[in-house]
């Protein structure tokens, strides 16, 4: 099939919400970081697509009726040229602050424990998969928002400078601007579906991810 939804927004702007809304509206499944966790070797295709190597994206996303969150959110650009006709969903939190509050609490704090075990002795043996997860992650940290684990500043600028970026080059009829505040409507109306009666799922506030990864050892989510 081919991706009806690409995701432009940064993590902790609802995106796990975002999937599940997007997977009960399409009736198939949305790329989300759990997949990438799931399948860790699917790390392989992003560290190649973040070091500029060629991606099959039609292949690679064939399972799937949408994308969000990050690795994804890193090569927006690319996915949603790879599929001209699906809406891209800029997520967004209410202000940069907030994003960072977030941040803070949870994938920065990860980003952060990480650092500091790989710092000391005693660091875990390599699994097949770890080389290209590393690699990976690698690059995210050198382009994106995992280098500002420890600059408030920073990452609230890049938040800004991102979510400039998405609304400067997505035409205004393709772009949907969402928060989880929204609901179903603006995905509805840009996918021609019809409101469910469900509430919007509300998943993975900060106290739901401190406890979901207190002993993951993959920096993300």
């Amino acid at each position: 099939m081919a991706l009806s939804v690409v995701g432009a927004g940064l993590p902790r702007t609802g995106t796990l919400s975002l999937k599940h809304g997007l997977e009960h509206l399409l009736g198939s499944p949305c790329y989300h970081m759990s997949e990438l966790r799931a399948n860790p070797a699917h790390a392989t295709t992003w560290a190649d697509a973040f070091e500029g190597r060629p991606v099959d994206w039609a292949a690679f996303f064939a399972p799937y009726a949408a994308t969000v969150d990050v690795p994804s959110a890193h090569a927006w650009e690319a996915i949603a040229a790879a599929f001209p006709g699906a809406v891209v969903v800029l997520s967004t939190r209410e202000s940069a602050e907030k994003w960072w509050d977030s941040m803070d609490q949870t994938i920065y704090a990860r980003f952060r424990k990480a650092w500091r075990a790989r710092s000391g002795a005693g660091s875990e043996p390599d699994t097949p998969e770890q080389p290209d997860m590393r690699r990976m992650f690698r690059a995210m940290t050198r382009d994106g928002f995992p280098k500002y684990a420890d600059d408030r500043a920073g990452a609230m600028a890049y938040y800004d400078a991102h979510n400039a970026h998405v609304r400067a080059t997505v035409p205004a009829g393709r772009l949907v601007e969402w928060t989880v505040g929204d609901g179903w409507g603006p995905l509805c109306a840009a996918l021609g579906r019809p409101e469910p009666e469900m509430a919007f799922p509300r998943l993975n506030s900060t106290k739901t991810f401190q406890e979901t990864f207190a002993k993951d050892p993959l920096p993300g989510g």
